[in-house]
C-alpha cells in the first residue's frame, strides 16, 4: 500500500487526463456507403501535402503517404500497415506505437521513432501501458518499459466523405504517475462524428525524472520526457491521421487532472507548436507554478541515493536499475500533488502561470474546467483509507488542526490555518471533513481555474465551466463513514463517466439516472462541437454558453435537470481569497 503522500492519486489513471482526438475522412471516391463500409479505408492513396514539410515533421518521408491496404480495418501507416476491428458503431485501431520503445540507451531520452514492420500488423487489442506500481486503486502494472502506444477510434461508417473529420487526442490523467489509455471508451464520442485517439506516456521516475547527469549529457536539460512522448504522439496524428480520416489540421488536445496539466504544458511549450489547434483542460490548474530544473534535479538526486546510485556524475548505474528498483524508490520524486512537469528551459522555458498570464503561449480555443467538490474524492485517499503511524486517519474534530494544515501544504496554498479558519469554520460544516473537503476543492482547483481562465481569456476565445452533479456515481472508492453514500459530491473525475465509457475502480455496477444520462449527451455534444469549431454552441439552440469575459466573470453550470451559466463561482468559492481577484 502507498504511503500517505502517494495516495492522492493512486487512481488517478481513470481521473486524470482528457486529451482525446476527433478523426475526419477526406474524399474517397465515389462508391456506394455499402462499398464504404466494406472497402474503406481498403485502397492504396499517396498524399504529397505540401502542408507536411513543416518543422515539426520528423519522419523520414518527405510528404505524407497513407497507403491503405486492401482488407477490412486495414490502414497503412508511415510505418506499416495495422488492421483493426470493428464495433457496432466505431472501427478501432488499438496498440499501434508511435515511439520506439524507451529502453536500455534510451531510457531516458527523447522519444525515438518507431521501427517499420513488414505484413500487417494486429492492431484488435490495447498493448502494455506504462510501469507504475500496483495499487488497490489502479490496474495491475508491468515491468515492461516497452509502452508508447495510441489508440484510435473512428466512426463507422465515415459518415462525411466530403470534410475530414475533427480529432481529439486524449491524455490521461494519474499526477504523472499512473493511469493508461485503456481506461477510456470514447464510442459516445466519436459517435457524434470525431476521431478520438488515446495515448500511453512514460509516467513517474521513468517519465519525468530530472538529474544533473542525464542533464550534462543532453546538453543541461532533462526530464520531461513523459511531456515528450505526448509530443510525439501529436506528431504521430500530423503524419496519419488522415489514413483513419482526420484531419491533421483540426485537432483538440484534451485532458483531466494530470492530463490537463499536460494540456497546459503543451499551451505554454514551444515545442508543442503546430501539433493542436484547440484545448480542453479538466480540473488542470492544480499546479501552475512548476518547478526549476534544479528543483527538480534536486529530487533526482534524492531518487538516485536511495536507489543505490552513489555516483551523480554518472547515468550508468540509474540505466542499470530493473523497473522495480525505479519504481519502489520513486517517491522521492513524487509530491503532494504528484509529478508536475518541470522548467526544463527546453519542453518549458517559464511556468504556466507566467505563460498564460504574459500571453506567451499557444492562442487556440481552450474548455477550462473544474468540478464542484473536487477535493471529497482525495481527502478520502489522504485520510479515509490510512491510519496511524503511517497515516492520519479519519479526519475528526481532534486531528482537524492537522489534517487542514496538510491540506494547505499539499498544492502550496500559501494560506495559514489562522488565515483560512474565519472564512471555513469548522463548526458551520456538518463534519470536519466536509470543511477540508470545501477548503482542499476551492485552494488547489477552484480558483486556480478561475484565475486560468482570466488569464488565458484576454489572449484566445475561452470558455469555462464548473461539473456540479451533487451526486454522480461513484467509480473509484467504496463509500466510508467519512463519505457515506449520496454525500460525495462532483469529487475529482466525477465528469469523466460522462465523456467516456470509463473502467471503475470498484465492482459495483453503475448506474446513471435519466437527468444524469441526459446531462451526459449535452456535455458529449458541447465537447465535440467545440473539438469541429472552436465554439461548442449548436446554431440550432436558443441557449448559448458564454464566451468567458471578466467583465460578466460567467462558467457553465453543468449538473443534471438543466445545464445553466452562474455569475456567483468566484463569490462561492472564495477566490478573491484564494487568487487576489
Amino acid at each position: 500500500m502507498a504511503t500517505l503522500p502517494h495516495l492522492l492519486y493512486l487512481r488517478h489513471t481513470s481521473v486524470c487526463a482528457f486529451g482525446a482526438l476527433l478523426i475526419a475522412g477526406a474524399a474517397f471516391g465515389q462508391n456506394s456507403e455499402k462499398e464504404a463500409e466494406q472497402d474503406w479505408p481498403g485502397r492504396c492513396v499517396a498524399q504529397a501535402d505540401a502542408r507536411d514539410a513543416d518543422s515539426h515533421r520528423d519522419r523520414d518521408s518527405a510528404s505524407q503517404v497513407t497507403c491503405r491496404t486492401s482488407g477490412p480495418n486495414v490502414v497503412a501507416t508511415d510505418r506499416g500497415p495495422v488492421r483493426g476491428a470493428s464495433a457496432a458503431t466505431t472501427r478501432q485501431y488499438l496498440g499501434i506505437p508511435y515511439a520506439a520503445p524507451p529502453v536500455g540507451v534510451l531510457r531516458w531520452k527523447p522519444p525515438q521513432q518507431a521501427a517499420r514492420w513488414d505484413g500487417i500488423r494486429d492492431a484488435s487489442k490495447f498493448a502494455t501501458h506504462c510501469p507504475q506500481p500496483t495499487t488497490a486503486f489502479g490496474r495491475a502494472s508491468n515491468s515492461s518499459e516497452d509502452c508508447l502506444y495510441l489508440n484510435v477510434y473512428r466512426p463507422r461508417p465515415v459518415h462525411d466523405r466530403e470534410h475530414e473529420l475533427p480529432v481529439i487526442v486524449w491524455i490521461h490523467g494519474g499526477a504523472l504517475w499512473l493511469g493508461e489509455s485503456e481506461d477510456y471508451d470514447p464510442t459516445g464520442l466519436v459517435e457524434q462524428g470525431v476521431v478520438v485517439v488515446t495515448i500511453n506516456y512514460r509516467l513517474g521516475a521513468l517519465g519525468e525524472l530530472a538529474h544533473p547527469a542525464l542533464s550534462a549529457e543532453a546538453g543541461g536539460s532533462s526530464g520531461n520526457y513523459g511531456i515528450m512522448d505526448q509530443q510525439a504522439a501529436l506528431k504521430w496524428v500530423q503524419a496519419n491521421i488522415a489514413a483513419f480520416g482526420g484531419d491533421k489540421h483540426n485537432v483538440t488536445i484534451a485532458g483531466e487532472s494530470a492530463g490537463g496539466h499536460s494540456v497546459h504544458t503543451h499551451l505554454a511549450s514551444p515545442l508543442s507548436e503546430g501539433l493542436f489547434h484547440k484545448a480542453i483542460a479538466e480540473s488542470a490548474s492544480y499546479s501552475l507554478d512548476n518547478p526549476a530544473l534544479t528543483t527538480a534535479e534536486g529530487k533526482g538526486v534524492a531518487f538516485a541515493t536511495a536507489a543505490g546510485c552513489s555516483d551523480q556524475r554518472s547515468t550508468d548505474c540509474l540505466r542499470g536499475l530493473t523497473v522495480p528498483q525505479v519504481l519502489a524508490n520513486q517517491a522521492a520524486i513524487i509530491g503532494g500533488n504528484g509529478i508536475v512537469a518541470t522548467v526544463d528551459n527546453r519542453v518549458l522555458t517559464q511556468t504556466h502561470r507566467q505563460a498564460f498570464a504574459s500571453g506567451n503561449f499557444h492562442h487556440v480555443p481552450v474548455i477550462e474546467g473544474s468540478n464542484a467538490n473536487e477535493y471529497a474524492l482525495i481527502s478520502a485517499f489522504y485520510f479515509d483509507f490510512t491510519s496511524p503511524p503511517t497515516g492520519l486517519g479519519p479526519v475528526t474534530a481532534a486531528n482537524f488542526p492537522v489534517a487542514e494544515a496538510l491540506t494547505l501544504s499539499f498544492f502550496d496554498a500559501q494560506k495559514t490555518p489562522a488565515q483560512v479558519d474565519p472564512l471555513y469554520p469548522v463548526a458551520s460544516f456538518p463534519a470536519p471533513i466536509r470543511d477540508i473537503d470545501v477548503i482542499g476543492t476551492d485552494s488547489a482547483y477552484s480558483c486556480p481555474a478561475r484565475n486560468t481562465v482570466q488569464n488565458l481569456s484576454a489572449y484566445t476565445r475561452t470558455y469555462q465551466y464548473e461539473f456540479a452533479d451533487p451526486d454522480p456515481p461513484m467509480i473509484f472508492l467504496p463509500d466510508t463513514p467519512s463519505h457515506p453514500a449520496g454525500t460525495w459530491g462532483a469529487y475529482h473525475a466525477s465528469e469523466l463517466q460522462y465523456l467516456f465509457k470509463v473502467t471503475p475502480s470498484i465492482p459495483s455496477p453503475v448506474s446513471m439516472t435519466a437527468s444524469q444520462i441526459n446531462l451526459s449527451a449535452q456535455m458529449i455534444g458541447f465537447w465535440t462541437r467545440f473539438a469541429k469549431t472552436g465554439n461548442p454552441n449548436s446554431l440550432e439552440s436558443w441557449w448559448q454558453w458564454p464566451q468567458y469575459s471578466g467583465a460578466s466573470d460567467k462558467a457553465l453550470l453543468l449538473k443534471p435537470g438543466g445545464v445553466t451559466t452562474t455569475a456567483d463561482f468566484a463569490t462561492r468559492h472564495q477566490c478573491v481569497f484564494w487568487t487576489g481577484r
